[in-house]
């Protein structure tokens, strides 16, 4: 009895170690995106060799671009700052020149 648990707890060891790794989590993404495909692959085994790479750069991908929405949405929010400045500032020098022009 002894001799099987030993195996077992090889297994177990091992598929901790596989989740803690992302293994896991990544071939259940690739097999869940392959069930959700309308039209099955004819071969499956190759599905899952050209996407089970794209899992883990699609994550890393996704966070770099979503930094990269937060940079321009911050660049977007200062150069509005900035035209609404010098539309204020546009606006008094207009109204200033009329008032010059009113005057001669």
């Amino acid at each position: 009895m002894a001799h099987q648990r030993a195996p077992d707890s090889r297994r177990e060891k091992f598929r901790r170690y596989l989740e803690k790794a992302g293994v896991v989590e990544s071939l259940v993404s690739v097999l869940l995106s392959l069930y959700e495909q309308s039209e099955k692959p004819e071969d499956p085994l190759e599905y899952v060799k050209q996407h089970i790479g794209a899992v883990g750069k699609a994550s890393a991908e996704s966070e770099a671009l979503q930094q990269e929405v937060m940079d321009l949405k911050q660049r977007c929010a200062h150069l509005m700052e900035e035209n609404k400045d010098l539309r204020t500032k546009l606006q008094r020098y207009e109204n200033a020149t009329e008032d010059r022009g009113k005057a001669k």
